[in-house]
């Protein structure tokens, strides 16, 4: 068999334009296409990657603010429940205090109540027992009790201190007026002549005594002289006991630590 190499030469001319009609035309867009698509991908791919990662991030950021936020909304919740309690305790604490202050007020009311109490009845009795002792020693007085009364008062008078006994002689004697002798009932002569000489023998006065009766007076004697008075009679032994009994109550009545009370001494 006899080879046409003219034929094959155009046939291998002809492969090789095409070839490179193929690679000039066909091939290299097709190159350039798969390229560009290539590219185009690992552009995506790249775009995913990184819209990935920052997806990533956000979610671990968005992962942080949530504990950040679950830490806070435990310390809120914590120190809602502190405050709370703190609060509670202190309404608790508050009403205590003004319970018991109301109490302890309500106790020293009625402590107040029954010491008021205390010394109504102290009072009212007292008042009773004096008025008791008034009406029986008025009913027991007589002419005898006022003769009696004399010699106490003389005595008395012999026991005035040096102020009183002073002040009683400066007025017998620049007296403007009589001196006054009041008793229950009129005085015999001879107590009368007593009393004139212990003014004498005393304060060296003879001035005349004016003599007169009193019913209010329950036994016992006054003198009085230019507003000068000196007295002994039961009425005011009873005053004065009663004056003693007040002070007395008075001082037990005081609250401990108080300074006490003086009472006088009495006649």
């Amino acid at each position: 068999m006899l080879i046409d190499w003219f034929t094959v030469a155009a046939q291998v001319l002809n492969f090789l334009i095409l070839v490179w009609l193929m690679k000039r035309f066909l091939y290299r867009p097709v190159l350039d296409a798969i390229d560009a698509r290539e590219q185009r991908i690992a552009q995506e791919l790249a775009n995913a990657a990184a819209k990935q990662a920052e997806a990533s991030q956000e979610r671990d950021a968005l992962r942080q603010r949530n504990d950040a936020f679950d830490r806070q909304r435990a310390a809120l919740l914590a120190q809602a429940t502190d405050e709370a309690a703190a609060e509670r305790r202190r309404l608790l604490d508050e009403a205590r205090a003004a319970a018991a202050a109301l109490l302890a007020a309500r106790q020293q009311q009625l402590r107040s109540e029954a010491q008021d109490f205390n010394r109504a009845i102290q009072q009212q009795t007292r008042q009773e027992v004096f008025a008791i002792a008034r009406k029986t020693l008025a009913e027991l007085a007589s002419t005898s009790l006022e003769a009696a009364a004399t010699a106490e008062f003389i005595r008395r008078l012999a026991q005035l201190d040096p102020t009183a006994h002073a002040r009683l002689g400066q007025a017998l004697a620049e007296r403007n007026e009589a001196a006054r002798v009041r008793t229950a009932f009129e005085l015999p002569a001879a107590e009368r002549a007593a009393l004139q000489q212990a003014l004498l023998q005393q304060f060296g006065s003879d001035a005349p005594l004016r003599f007169d009766t009193d019913e209010r007076l329950i036994g016992g004697i006054e003198l009085s002289v230019d507003g000068q008075l000196v007295a002994w009679n039961i009425d005011a032994y009873l005053g004065e006991l009663a004056d003693k009994v007040e002070r007395l109550l008075q001082k037990n009545q005081q609250p401990p630590g108080s300074p006490p009370a003086a009472v006088a001494d009495g006649a």
